[in-house]
């Protein structure tokens, strides 16, 4: 029996459940010995062994980019093996040839599916495959039970070909479409740059194109707001150290104000009429309403989350985090798989808390203390085998070392995971809170009933307050004060409103006019950038596609109808910025002249994420048997060849690639300071960079890449141009 796992540790993990001594064989392999009367072999992967060929693979005259020649169609399509992965390869296929039964141990998912399936075909190619059967082995977690619990369950692989083949669709037509597209739009600007389209970074491009172009557009206009605050005597009360209560309070709109779409007062001289009633008037307590809440911890990490916040705490680009984690994962052994999209764990993984806990402790020395007071046996939420997708979260493993050895970075990113890890052992944060109405002016005070007034045209305010009972896990974070997952405490006052009653009588001590300004959405910041990403379905005005977007994520833990993975989303925002497309601007991510340019330029379908819902409704027919490969792609062709014939007709002008010329070595641009304005018009000028380096194919810029085993440097028109290059000294090694 001869096991495929998608990756080394996965192998690993499966040869445990066999044997505590299995043999690794030439690196390439475990072998574990006899088990139910056949010898057991497992060997893996790294990701995706193969790649579909580029168009000079099948006609070298398509190494030169001519619009003539679009679009290109390349059905039958065909894969070859990837150039650093041809050793451990070569190895698979070899033990495949001899194997009686192959067990398909790819990760859980469709992408997982078709990488072990296509060299499972990609045999068959070569020779004839006389394993018998072929078994799926479906696994989301390295841990041993796990993984005997999957080995006793599985079940043939065929059940799973659906998957396969949607993920081959989509792959198919993204090269399709990008190379095609680039190509084409490139060669009408005609402009010295490599105009990179792709079906999930061109959507983004929109993303920030279009939020700059709304937050420069925006008219300000003027609402009100009242700010009032009361206060209640409380002579008698031996349960608060002080005579008073003070508070402020909201004002509750009547259905007869003048509002805008958000609710927002609109009419100053209503608004100062209203503050004018109640300054120094009495007031009463109408309503008091107490209810006890609680609060659970934040979950562990996925890789987006985990993204966004080293971005928010630490201003860490998204490649950089993914690549520290990586670091975090294969050298220092210190983390589990750093490329999830799950927040949650396994129950089996709560079997192993004392134990990662005093593997945290012996690391992180900051939280030697803190661990003391956690409870191992506490089981949060994040404990769900239901909601377990393709891989458990990112959490600590067992493994300590010195933090020392880490990195600046790399200590602050495995802290983060930890923190997080270790709030799953602390109680659920418990509190009360009290909302009170008061009514304000209060007219003939000297009858009771008129204290009892229901009237609607009454004028009332609304304060919340909150009492601690537990803090619980939220100790962890009391220096985190601007985390989201977290959350502050929008409090009123900082008693506690409980300790009123009903019909309790005070006064109005202030009642002042806020002028306010209408402000545009925020421009774009790297962490809130991330976090559209996995909710983009929100800007998709077409109801059906929007809900299409929404279904593709059904049951997916922090993803609502997003675009790209958490494992692709850091590399394709750095291309756009190693395109010229956008720029750090302080904190925030603007596009540059050449982007909104191109933007400009480019159809509907391709600035906006639609194309990933349409896909997504024919991936799924895809994956019922109700709509083949071949179907998929042919459509996908006839839409390319509208498109290209739209642009050679319709010449693409791009004049700002003059200024931005890529090939040039241009990319890089620093925007001039901005105004105190909040919605300032900067103009961006170009600086001169630093060392840039030029594709000897394409002409477009090189960037250094950290490889499986060492960095190279690849072009920045990737994957429309697939050159790469060795690393010498810190540059490239030029042909």
């Amino acid at each position: 029996m001869l096991i495929i796992a998608e990756k080394p540790e996965l192998a690993k993990a499966i040869a445990a459940a066999f044997t505590t001594q299995p043999k690794r064989i030439a690196n390439a392999y475990f072998d574990c010995g006899i088990a139910n009367g056949m010898s057991v072999k497992i060997t893996w992967c790294f990701g995706h062994m193969l790649a579909l060929k580029d168009p000079e693979d099948y006609d070298p005259k398509y190494k030169k980019w001519s619009m003539h020649d679009l679009p290109i169609i390349m059905i039958p399509w065909s894969k070859k093996p990837i150039e650093d992965k041809k050793v451990q390869l070569k190895a698979i296929l070899a033990l495949i040839k001899t194997a009686k039964v192959i067990v398909h141990a790819g990760d859980p998912d469709d992408e997982g599916q078709l990488l072990v399936d296509e060299i499972i075909d990609f045999a068959n190619t070569q020779t004839a495959i006389t394993a018998k059967s072929i078994k799926r082995l479906l696994i989301n977690d390295n841990n041993v039970s796990v993984v005997k619990k999957a080995l006793a369950s599985m079940k043939d692989n065929t059940h799973y070909k659906g998957l396969s083949n949607s993920a081959e669709a989509r792959s198919v037509a993204d090269q399709l479409y990008g190379y095609n597209m680039t190509r084409a739009y490139t060669l009408s600007a005609n402009s010295g740059g490599v105009l990179s389209i792709g079906r999930v970074q061109t959507p983004i491009l929109g993303l920030v194109v279009r939020r700059d172009l709304e937050n420069e557009s925006h008219q300000k206009s003027f609402y009100y707001d009242i700010e009032a605050i009361f206060k209640f005597d409380m002579p008698n009360n031996k349960n608060i150290n002080q005579d008073i209560i003070e508070t402020k309070a909201r004002y509750l709109l009547k259905p007869s104000d003048n509002v805008d779409e958000k609710k927002r007062l609109l009419d100053r001289a209503a608004v100062e009429i209203l503050a004018k009633d109640i300054y120094q008037q009495k007031a009463r307590i109408k309503n008091i309403k107490t209810d006890n809440k609680q609060q659970a911890a934040p979950l562990p990490y996925n890789l987006l989350k985990l993204q966004m916040d080293c971005s928010r705490k630490y201003g860490l680009n998204a490649d950089v985090v993914q690549n520290i984690t990586q670091v975090l994962r294969e050298k220092h052994k210190l983390i589990t798989y750093n490329r999830s999209d799950c927040e949650y764990l396994n129950d089996e993984h709560h079997v192993d808390a004392g134990y990662v806990l005093a593997a945290i402790a012996a690391t992180a020395v900051i939280f030697a203390g803190i661990i003391k007071k956690a409870d191992p046996a506490l089981k949060s939420r994040a404990f769900n085998n239901a909601k377990v997708t393709a891989h458990h979260a990112i959490i600590p493993t067992q493994t300590s070392v010195n933090i020392n050895i880490l990195t600046q970075d790399e200590a602050r990113v495995y802290q983060l995971i930890a923190r997080q890890y270790i709030a799953q052992f602390f109680p659920i944060r418990t509190y009360e809170e009290t909302k009170i109405i008061i009514q304000c002016p209060v007219d003939k005070l000297d009858k009771i009933d008129n204290l009892a007034n229901n009237s609607k045209n009454a004028t009332l305010f609304e304060a919340r307050s909150i009492l601690a009972i537990n803090d619980g896990w939220k100790i962890l974070y009391k220096n985190d004060t601007d985390n989201k997952d977290v959350g502050k405490d929008e409090v009123d006052c900082q008693n506690n409103l409980a300790l009123l009653t009903i019909n309790q009588l005070g006064i109005n001590t202030k009642a002042t006019v806020l002028d306010k300004e209408t402000r545009p959405k925020p421009l774009y910041t790297r962490d809130t950038l991330l976090g559209d990403l996995s909710r983009v379905a929100k800007y998709i005005k077409d109801d059906k596609l929007r809900q299409l977007l929404l279904d593709k994520d059904k049951g997916k833990s922090g993803e609502h109808g997003g675009i790209g993975t958490p494992a692709t989303r850091a590399a394709i925002i750095s291309g756009l910025f190693e395109r010229g497309f956008l720029i750090d601007k302080g904190k925030f991510v603007i596009s540059t002249p050449l982007a909104r340019e191109f933007y400009t330029a480019l159809p509907d379908q391709a600035k906006y994420p639609d194309m990933t819902a349409l896909w997504h409704e024919q991936q799924k027919l895809i994956s019922e048997g109700k709509l083949s490969v071949l179907e998929f792609i042919k459509g996908m062709n006839a839409y390319i060849a509208t498109q290209i014939a739209n642009v050679k007709i319709n010449k693409i002008k791009i004049i700002s690639q003059a200024n931005f010329n890529l090939s040039k070595g241009n990319a890089n641009f620093k925007a001039n300071k901005a105004s105190s304005s909040e919605n300032s018009n900067s103009k961006i000028t170009p600086t001169k960079s630093a060392k840039i380096y030029a594709c000897t194919s394409c002409g477009s810029n090189l960037r250094k890449i950290q490889g499986k085993d060492a960095f190279f440097w690849g072009c920045t028109a990737y994957p429309a141009c697939k050159k790469t290059y060795k690393n010498g000294r810190d540059k490239p090694v030029l042909e």
